[in-house]
């Protein structure tokens, strides 16, 4: 008689267990690769149907979870779970390797791999690995052309969301990054770092035919049409 809760069906190809056969089923997938969910507007196809609902969000915009206490939307539950410990201040769960704490037993399992190196996730057209399933999904838009993410203010489009919201600040005129040096501000992060090299003095490019070093590699490029001939136009 099998005990509610007990692990009674195991993966032959990896030795894990698993309480019911949908389960072990929904796991096997893992290992065939078999996708038989196709997203109608961009391709992707998925091994779960639920999987094909979550994406679709992408496209659609759909936020269908909300906070109790910020009323911040979030396009999964899990994202929601996660963020409500913002407000609990919850953290239960650790890494046994370097202590590190997380709020999420998914967010601690994606950081073992760290310290592991294991890469499951590979990019089924040109086998390149990732530690994180997100994280291939984003480089596949390499592949597909798929720009999910459109700018509301001049509808141009983009692979992550972050170089969306990046972009966001030519039409908004928002400067986050300060140079703690003269203040002066910068709508992109690289653009502060690159301006901090005028207070440290680096000079971290250097031409290959004379050696000398210059501050931003613009600098270089004009220079090497000194050695190559090429005229400043």
């Amino acid at each position: 008689m099998e005990l509610a809760g007990e692990k009674s069906f195991k993966c032959e190809v990896c030795d894990k267990w698993f309480t019911n056969k949908r389960n072990l089923k929904r796991h096997i997938k893992i290992h065939t690769g078999d996708k038989c969910f196709k997203c109608e507007v961009c391709g992707n196809m998925f091994r779960e149907k639920w999987h094909l609902i979550e994406h679709m969000r992408i496209h659609t915009g759909e936020k269908p979870f909300r906070c109790e206490v910020c009323e911040k939307m979030f396009t999964k539950s899990g994202n929601l779970k996660g963020h409500m410990t913002i407000h609990t201040g919850e953290i239960p769960f650790k890494c046994e390797i370097c202590k590190k704490m997380f709020s999420q037993s998914t967010t601690l399992n994606m950081h073992l791999m760290t310290h592991t190196g294991e890469k499951p996730y590979k990019c089924e057209l040109c086998d390149k690995r990732f530690s994180r399933c997100g994280h291939r999904n984003r480089h596949m838009r390499i592949h597909t052309g798929e720009k999910p993410y459109k700018c509301e203010v001049c509808d141009k489009r983009f692979i992550q969301s972050e170089y969306r919201n990046s972009h966001m600040r030519i039409h908004t005129g928002e400067k986050p990054f300060k140079c703690e040096v003269c203040d002066k501000r910068f709508s992109q992060n690289d653009s502060r770092n690159s301006h901090m090299r005028i207070h440290t003095g680096e000079k971290p490019f250097k031409c290959e035919v004379c050696e000398k070093m210059f501050t931003f590699s613009g600098s270089l490029i004009r220079h090497m049409k000194i050695h190559t001939g090429e005229k400043n136009i």
